[in-house]
């Protein structure tokens, strides 16, 4: 691909009157089946998706099952759920009995395990993702089973959260780097190297934020509750009807601030990690700002809040599109040296994924 070609490079050919009906259609079966359908909607969304999604000069294919979707969900369940649930009813027997502190060793080796489990989910989601895409005939996919990913979750995600959690980002990106490197597509190797110095500050004011909100809010309640010079002290109505407004206020600022700050911190983090992943000779941007990441997140919440909720079915709809379009790519394809993937092709879908309800970037 030329330099001048980056702008093509990604695209996507539909629009969300062409999507409605498979949206709507995959609603009613999940309600006349209960919900077992949702395998099945989903897979019929990817494979929609990807046909309309361009990479140079061909449309992806999605070739997942909703069968491998609904395994992997009921692997994830009986492997795990059920033992889950075994043990929390342990853990209450154990301090009903009077042995508190086995209870507690317990919790933690429990912790560290769903830690370990959630580093598979996300490592395994990624790999069946590439396994299931092709682009001229060819596949993605990975030689690791994602095993050692989940002990480098564990303990790079414990080590995040030293230093009261200033070491977040380092732990985000090296993961990050760690699992696209285990990644390739065709012959060609992915290679990521992300780093932490662009992102840290916009962190760091996602960090302070809480801290400087909190302070606020204490100063206007102190102010509040203060009589001015020569004025009676406030009445315990007065100031429980003005207690009452602060935390509103505090519940507005917290969730609506803290939110823009976090579209603001992660505008960067994706800007940083795909603008240093490269595939072959390939190099990859994304050009979402945080003006357009805050227009997608409204978009959605008015979407589901003024369609009472339906609106719900054009969510993935709107998350693809909106990586397709800011997506770019740089570099050259040699279509004569790609052959297909050697990686073993995963078995069943993304279970993990499902139960620990994470997402796969």
């Amino acid at each position: 691909m030329s330099s001048g070609d980056e702008q093509s490079a990604f695209g996507f050919n539909s629009n969300w009157r062409e999507f409605a009906p498979i949206a709507f259609t995959n609603l009613l079966l999940c309600i006349v089946t209960l919900g077992l359908y949702t395998f099945w909607a989903r897979t019929r969304e990817r494979r929609y998706l990807w046909s309309q999604t361009r990479f140079i000069d061909d449309q992806l294919e999605w070739t997942g099952t909703g069968l491998e979707l609904m395994i992997g969900y009921v692997l994830a369940i009986v492997l795990f759920g059920l033992p889950l649930a075994a043990l929390q009813f342990g853990l209450q027997a154990m301090i009903l009995r009077g042995y508190p502190g086995y209870a507690g060793i317990t919790g933690i080796v429990l912790y560290f395990g769903l830690l370990y489990l959630i580093g598979i989910a996300i490592f395994r989601a990624l790999r069946y993702r590439l396994s299931r895409t092709f682009w001229r005939g060819i596949r993605g996919g990975s030689h690791e089973q994602g095993l050692s990913f989940g002990f480098s979750y564990v303990w790079r995600t414990i080590t995040g959260s030293l230093l009261l959690g200033l070491l977040i980002p380092w732990s985000m990106v090296s993961l990050w780097n760690k699992r696209w490197d285990a990644m390739s597509f065709g012959p060609m190797q992915f290679d990521s190297h992300a780093r932490v110095g662009p992102i840290f500050g916009r962190f760091l004011l996602f960090y302070l934020s809480p801290i400087f909100i909190l302070v606020l809010l204490g100063l206007l309640a102190f102010w509040g509750m203060v009589p001015a010079p020569g004025k009676l002290a406030p009445t315990p109505a007065t100031m429980q009807q003005q207690a009452i407004v602060i935390a509103v206020l505090a519940y507005v600022i917290f969730f609506v601030v803290l939110g823009l700050i976090a579209l603001v911190f992660y505008a960067a983090y994706f800007r940083e990690v795909i603008g240093n992943l490269t595939l072959g000779e390939l190099s990859f941007e994304f050009t979402a700002t945080t003006w357009d990441w805050l227009k997608l997140a409204l978009g959605s919440l008015l979407l589901v809040v003024l369609t009472l909720g339906i609106g719900q079915i054009f969510i993935g709809y709107r998350n693809w599109t909106f990586f397709v379009r800011h997506m770019r790519a740089y570099g050259d394809v040699r279509l004569d040296a790609l052959t297909q993937s050697t990686t073993r092709e995963p078995g069943q879908g993304e279970g993990l994924l499902d139960a620990f309800d994470v997402g796969a970037f």
